[in-house]
């Protein structure tokens, strides 16, 4: 069942709480900051050859989207034999390639009277047309060897006791938590009371992971929020993380804000989205009972 508690922090005596409260904006305030400046100066050099890499990988109708997995269920990503080439992989002697159907295409050249395109300065314009399928063999990456393909920046570090502590958290609110080795690509997953979670994930990767799907829970499962795009969802949940992981000193290097650009974020939208962003990591770091002294983290 979707929750909808009040993200209200944990009940102190007042000094206390007057002073945690204000050591959790100004936290929260020079996290933001910082995610703030790093979508302001647009992709990581990471993520453009991480975005250039995976262009090569082509998208697969679901026909053979099926053919692939019934000869290779643990497939992750798939290419031709020129195209590992081309990324500085060879496939190993011997691997059985992965049957696949490949289109057959053809072009031609027409007045633009009869078809829209960008015409020539002749008024002619190239059209390309399917004229069936052909067998074709792929092969994944498992298959091949050579030069490692650029990866998705990771969050490093060691998150400690606040792994319990942030699962603990997840309890307390009657949420759900699952893992799971068929994500699909993804490494978490949340459904409205409850988290579902890549397994063997690395500790800092399981926490941050833990924290992006537990602000969607907090956020984007109620009915007001019907309607919010998929990329202010994303942002919103992904600063979250930032602002958490930051707090508890991971290092999460470029991959908060490049994970926010894979899904369009920019600058605008952080700014849009500063009040859902504060609330939800106020609740949790309340949880988690940060506290900040001169710059380090303490529990």
């Amino acid at each position: 069942m979707t929750q909808t508690q009040t993200l209200q922090p944990a009940q102190r005596g007042p000094p206390q709480e007057e002073d945690n409260k204000t050591k959790a904006r100004s936290l929260i305030e020079t996290a933001i900051d910082q995610l703030a400046t790093a979508l302001e100066n647009g992709h990581s050099q990471t993520l453009k050859e991480y975005l250039a890499t995976m262009a090569r990988f082509h998208p697969y109708s679901a026909g053979n989207q099926l053919l692939i997995h019934l000869q290779r269920p643990t497939a992750t990503h798939i290419a031709g034999y020129q195209t590992w080439k081309k990324l500085g992989r060879q496939v190993k002697k011997g691997e059985k390639g992965i049957l696949i159907q490949a289109p057959i295409q053809y072009r031609y050249t027409t007045t633009t009277e009869k078809h829209e395109g960008q015409p020539n300065e002749d008024n002619t314009v190239t059209v390309t047309r399917l004229s069936g399928f052909k067998p074709a063999h792929v092969f994944d990456i498992t298959q091949t060897d050579g030069a490692d393909l650029p990866e998705f920046p990771t969050v490093q570090g060691n998150p400690g006791e606040h792994l319990e502590r942030l699962k603990t958290a997840i309890h307390k609110r009657s949420i759900t938590l699952k893992y799971s080795d068929d994500m699909g690509g993804a490494i978490g997953r949340s459904s409205g009371g409850t988290i579902t979670i890549q397994t063997a994930l690395p500790p800092a990767e399981e926490f941050s992971a833990l924290v992006h799907e537990l602000a969607h829970e907090l956020l984007h499962h109620k009915p007001n929020q019907e309607k919010t795009t998929r990329t202010i969802r994303e942002t919103q949940a992904e600063a979250v993380a930032f602002v958490v992981n930051t707090a508890i000193g991971l290092d999460t290097s470029t991959a908060s804000s490049d994970y926010i650009q894979l899904y369009q974020g920019k600058k605008q939208t952080l700014a849009e989205s500063l009040h859902a962003i504060r609330q939800a990591a106020n609740a949790i770091l309340a949880e988690l009972d940060i506290k900040k002294t001169n710059g380090r983290e303490e529990a």
